[in-house]
């Protein structure tokens, strides 16, 4: 079975909040016969629209390949936070790579919100950007950890945009019955990323980036140069990039054995109106400290957005509705009988460090994904990143790469089961709050 079908009609959007919300434009062209390009991307997400975008805008000749339509996987489906620092916390980050190196990538995570921040306003994408993310915690010692990894960001890395809040604030901002104190970043943000993507999508073709939509790859020809093929049509580049993230398939091994798609569920309610006020009291996002992350905003609209719920392998659940109720009534039990107007899946890639994962995988061919539920900066910041790349700046690249990325166990034919196992030991913990 093939992922980006599996769930999804070709070449449609989701029936999503998102995408009754954004202005869709007409579909794109498929790639039909033979073409050349200095630079071919596989990949309409963020990470390939900020890549070309960036090329095209530094005089590179581009051609763009989506499989469905532009930010059609997760960057169209997520929860829209632009959260600060990497996925990974910056202790553990410390420990994994060095302080000099985690002192780096906590910079490189500071100009991640910045240039997203600036791509919003240089190309006005209406996106309804807003300050603060919240973490709510379910436990004193929860939240002691959650206060003492704020204190280190402030002594260490003098970010002192996060408040500590303690249980009674807590709840003043999230009025849940389940959360014990937390801290609210106000230097983080939310968005919608379906509007967000088609934006970055405009941008990219007014620089001159060639977009093709429908147009699925299914081989990279290295032999004789480097010759990028679709059902339809090739592409002739000197340089490719992969930017596929969970929707990789088989295009690449070394790749599949390091970035695991999982799938992630998202409802919207019904506009709550003045009881909106009962979920969140200020217009901020929230993620709390589950493994299997429950998270959740309030749109323009007064709908409440949230997130939970994961699953492994290529089907999402037959009843996607009930598999969000679940947690969002552990959370929310007052909105036991509030109809849920849109519920949709989509599918991220994740790696073993929750880190992403950037490689060269042959000469001329970059690629990097992985961004384990953290893209709506770190893609985008990919994208730089693999621009500066392709033209000869390779230290951030370099930087990214040196992270250790180990393979899933067992493989593909593996590394699902493996991971199901682990789901569903931290979710016996998160029950038992351990």
């Amino acid at each position: 079975m093939d992922l980006l079908y599996a769930n999804d009609r070709p070449g449609t959007y989701p029936d999503s909040w998102y995408a009754a919300t954004a202005d869709q434009p007409a579909p794109r062209p498929a790639l039909k016969g033979e073409t050349r390009a200095d630079v071919c991307v596989i990949g309409a997400g963020y990470t390939g629209l900020s890549a070309a975008l960036h090329m095209a805008e530094a005089g590179l000749d581009v051609v763009l390949l989506e499989a469905h339509r532009a930010g059609f996987g997760a960057s169209g489906r997520n929860g829209g936070q632009l959260g600060s620092g990497q996925r990974m916390g910056q202790p553990g980050l410390e420990k994994l790579v060095g302080r000099d190196d985690a002192a780096k990538l906590w910079e490189m995570a500071e100009e991640t919100k910045s240039l997203v921040k600036s791509l919003i306003e240089r190309h006005k994408i209406d996106c309804y950007l807003k300050p603060g993310v919240a973490h709510a915690c379910f436990s004193a010692k929860e939240m002691r950890e959650e206060h003492a990894e704020a204190d280190h960001l402030r002594d260490r890395y003098d970010y002192d945009q996060i408040e500590k809040l303690d249980a009674e604030q807590m709840h003043a901002l999230c009025p849940s019955p389940a959360y014990h104190g937390g801290t609210l970043d106000m230097g983080a943000a939310h968005l919608h990323p379906l509007r967000y993507a088609l934006g970055l999508a405009r941008a990219a073709e007014t620089a001159g980036v060639r977009i093709h939509e429908n147009s699925k790859v299914h081989d990279i020809d290295t032999r004789h140069g480097t010759l990028v093929r679709t059902d339809h049509g090739r592409v002739a580049a000197d340089h490719v990039i992969l930017a596929c993230n969970g929707y990789l398939g088989g295009l690449n091994r070394k790749v599949a054995a390091r970035v695991m798609p999982i799938n992630n569920f998202i409802v919207a309610t019904q506009p709550l109106g003045d009881a909106a006020a009962q979920v969140l009291t200020r217009d901020v996002a929230v993620a709390d400290s589950k493994f299997v992350v429950n998270y959740f905003r309030l749109s323009h609209d007064k709908r409440l957005l949230f997130g939970g719920g994961e699953s492994y392998g290529y089907r999402f659940p037959s009843d996607i509705r009930a598999t969000v109720s679940k947690p969002m009534l552990e959370i929310f039990p007052h909105l036991k009988d509030v109809p849920l107007d849109y519920a949709w899946g989509g599918t991220l890639g994740i790696t073993m460090k929750r880190m992403p994962y950037f490689a060269r995988l042959a000469p001329g061919i970059l690629s990097a994904s992985g961004y384990s539920g953290h893209g709506v900066g770190n893609a985008t910041h990919a994208g730089l990143l693999l621009a500066q790349a392709v033209a000869g700046e390779t230290q951030g690249f370099d930087l990214m790469a040196r992270v250790p990325a180990a393979p899933f166990p067992g493989g593909s034919s593996l590394r699902s089961p493996l991971l199901v196992l682990a789901m569903t030991w931290y979710a016996m913990r998160d029950r038992m709050g351990v």
